[in-house]
């Protein structure tokens, strides 16, 4: 149970210390002349990622940990920092795009165009299943699938055209 908590707590730590840097990075990139894309998907998302990790408050707890799905999900943290640290200053949460700018294509950005997203999409899942929650896995891997259908595409066209106007 403690175990439980104590991973619980961290990913917790770790959102909550992400959305700092995303905003702080938002404002920064605002300042210098972005304007935002898609920003009509963003308090879905929001959700969808707050009743991921409510939902595992509630449900996880006092669940037993498997040792073998906590390394999976360590492995893909190692993942997630590899990430930021190639996107660096420029990664936030919502879609910015600023003119001039070029496309990330170092660290992860090299193999794929969405390497965040990549992430993610193993995070919702491993997470719950380090606590023997299948079904809880399964549900929430669904529900982000159909999200990232509607980011991807969002921010691929943002990225395709920034001269549209911001929305």
């Amino acid at each position: 149970m403690i175990l439980s908590l104590v991973i619980l707590g961290l990913v917790t730590l770790q959102r909550l210390g992400e959305l700092v840097v995303a905003r702080r990075n938002t404002a920064r990139l605002l300042a210098d002349g972005g304007a935002e894309r898609g920003a009509e998907h963003y308090p879905l998302m929001v959700t969808l990622h707050a009743a991921w990790l409510i939902g595992l408050w509630v449900l996880a707890w006092d669940r037993p940990v498997s040792p073998a799905w906590l390394g999976a999900y360590l492995a893909l943290e190692v993942l997630r920092v590899w990430v930021l640290a190639s996107i660096g200053r420029r990664w936030t949460t919502r879609i910015i795009v600023v003119p001039g700018e070029t496309l990330v294509r170092k660290g992860p950005y090299r193999f794929l165009p969405h390497p965040n997203y990549a992430v993610v999409v193993g995070e919702i899942a491993v997470l719950p299943l380090v606590f023997g929650l299948g079904v809880y896995a399964l549900v929430f891997s669904l529900l982000n699938a159909s999200m990232l259908w509607v980011r991807i595409r969002a921010e691929s066209a943002a990225l395709k055209d920034p001269g549209l106007p911001a929305t």
